[in-house]
């Protein structure tokens, strides 16, 4: 869920003046990307971000003087020296952000409209009417529900990989048939905390094409109850924790069941991203890594360092490219 448009909502209803900073642009790099939100209080404190640095602070300078003259207005950055001096965020873009001052319970009408239609599930779109160089122009954002994540395993990765998945944008719930380990203390904040037989929940779960499943329980007989009840699924991911010869031996037993192979092959097994993770906060990283791939698009691609590699930074130092 988009807590900024939420905290909007709030706040307007209480009918306090507030400043949403917007960026309605974004061209050549940029730490954010159109559709980034920022949230002014009246106080100067701030939820949501536009990506720190320079810029930042001073969208929160003008937006301040702004939220006290009652105006709106767009405001444009050219991300050069003057904006990375002292924080190094040097990215050579244009940012243009729309600073929209709100204070009553009318002003918050569409967005209460994209919460509401994001809590039911379906897709929001956000419009904007601002005024650049003398024009009057239209910026749009169609902002998706949150991505729905069932771990099924309330273990110690289950509980790790719950504490760091709603950062990440995901709604979570969590399935174990022992009420003692899928327990409020254990999962905060989890949405959803389902007790009862595990593939017999999961064949009533309501799982979409939004839902991520990984399946995570403390056995291997679990796992593959669990993943014979979830193949014919229209999940958008299926993943199964274990060794490569643990996944086999599912596999081979599911297959003998007459599951056919292509089902299979959808099946992240072993589970996350190659970061010779270790202990479980690694490995709960590992998957995380890998539910945020396949969202983005970057599914079966192989995980690599952003970094420069040693010939290409020769030929940058050097002014040949």
């Amino acid at each position: 869920m988009d807590h900024v448009l939420e905290e909007v909502v709030r706040r307007c209803d209480a009918g306090e003046a507030i400043a949403l900073c917007t960026v309605v642009g974004a061209r050549g790099s940029t730490p954010q990307a159109a559709g980034a939100r920022m949230l002014l209080i009246a106080d100067g404190t701030t939820a949501g971000t536009l990506g720190g640095g320079c810029v930042e602070a001073e969208v929160r300078q003008q937006a301040l003087k702004l939220l006290l003259a009652g105006e709106s207005k767009l405001l444009t950055f050219k991300l050069d020296h003057d904006y990375g001096w002292d924080d190094g965020l040097i990215c050579g873009g244009t940012m243009d952000i729309f600073v929209q001052t709100l204070g009553c319970r009318e002003d918050a009408a569409d967005y209460r409209s994209a919460v509401e239609a994001l809590h039911a599930g379906r897709n929001a779109v956000i419009e904007l009417t601002y005024t650049s160089e003398g024009e009057q122009r239209k910026f749009s954002e169609t902002i998706e529900p949150p991505s729905k994540l069932l771990i099924v395993g309330a273990g110690h990765v289950g509980q790790a990989l719950a504490a760091i998945a709603p950062a990440l944008g995901f709604a979570v719930s969590v399935l174990d048939d022992r009420a003692d380990c899928a327990s409020v203390e254990r999962f905060p904040v989890a949405e959803k905390r389902l007790v009862g037989e595990i593939e017999d929940e999961l064949r009533k779960y309501p799982i979409d094409p939004q839902t991520y499943v990984v399946i995570v329980t403390r056995g291997h007989r679990h796992d593959g109850r669990a993943l014979a009840a979830v193949i014919d699924s229209p999940a958008r991911y299926i993943g199964l924790i274990g060794s490569k010869r643990k996944v086999k031996t599912i596999f081979e037993d599911l297959h003998s069941q007459g599951i056919a192979l292509e089902k299979l092959q959808r099946v992240h097994a072993p589970i996350g991203l190659e970061i010779a993770a270790v202990t479980v906060p690694e490995i709960a990283v590992s998957i995380a890594a890998e539910l945020v791939a396949v969202r983005r698009g970057r599914d079966g691609q192989t995980a690599a360092p952003l970094k420069f590699d040693s010939k290409l930074l020769s030929e940058l130092l050097s002014g040949r490219k």
